[in-house]
């Protein structure tokens, strides 16, 4: 097991070094201004901190009230003090679930079967809690760098979505290159990309399937999630693929 831990550390700590050396903040919004047009919403980096990049709000319940003001250049920094949703506060890595949110899953949002169902969803998940007081979200022409992030948000139309994910497949033939899997907004935003990170994986996210969530955000709105460790490659793909010079994608880029 100390073997494993320190082979994914290493891991780790190899792609920071490398999105620190490869990446450049401007140079990617240039690129992606040129790939998905002006209108396009730009990009939100996640990453733990010890500061905090605003004063941290209490979230009064989902902290999506909160996440989209991120689209607006608003900095917003969650914390285990401010997050007042059970669930929330389990799935941004600040404390353990609490065994009533199985039943509440369950029996109140009827989003799975049983509480026992939402248990084994729970710890398959595995959600490990993070030692960093913050969880900071930054819009990415107001963040200094990647370096530390743990993933990179998209609030995606459908056509946004179709080049994100295009990009995404370029190079990665695996059947869940671009996963959808259950779980609440903060999961898929969140949980999803953090773990996958940590582990220096390869796939991607779409989210935002979860009813609860759904008020917050425009109604023809999804998310992409690119964990840092995937970001490492996809930057070095994006003007290879499909967003670059092929008459298909022009021709949805020109709706866009």
């Amino acid at each position: 097991m100390g073997a494993y831990v320190w082979a994914s550390f290493a891991i780790f700590v190899e792609q920071l070094v490398e999105i620190s050396v490869m990446m450049d903040i401007p140079a990617f919004i240039d690129n992606y201004r040129e790939a998905f047009g002006e209108r396009a919403a730009l990009p939100i980096l996640f990453y733990y901190g010890d500061t905090p990049v605003a004063p941290a709000e209490k979230t009064n319940g989902c902290m999506f009230r909160l996440l989209v003001k991120a689209m607006d250049g608003q900095d917003v920094a969650l914390s285990g003090d401010t997050v007042t949703c059970g669930g929330g506060k389990h799935y941004a890595g600040f404390a353990p679930l609490r065994e009533y949110v199985y039943t509440f899953v369950s029996e109140k949002e009827r989003y799975k079967a049983t509480p026992e169902d939402v248990a084994e969803y729970v710890e398959h998940l595995d959600v490990k809690l993070d030692n960093k007081k913050y969880l900071n979200f930054v819009r990415i022409d107001r963040a200094a760098s990647f370096d530390g992030m743990e993933g990179l948000l998209f609030f995606a139309t459908p056509d946004m979505l179709s080049g994100l994910a295009a990009w995404a497949y370029f190079d990665n033939n695996a059947e869940d290159a671009v996963s959808a899997p259950f779980g609440a907004g903060c999961t898929s935003v969140i949980s999803y990309a953090v773990r996958e990170n940590r582990l220096g994986g390869r796939r991607t996210f779409i989210g935002l399937f979860d009813p609860s969530v759904r008020p917050y955000v425009d109604a023809n709105v999804l998310s992409f999630v690119i964990p840092a460790s995937r970001f490492a490659e996809m930057s070095e793909t994006m003007r290879k693929c499909c967003l670059f010079g092929s008459a298909a994608w022009d021709k949805v880029r020109q709706r866009m």
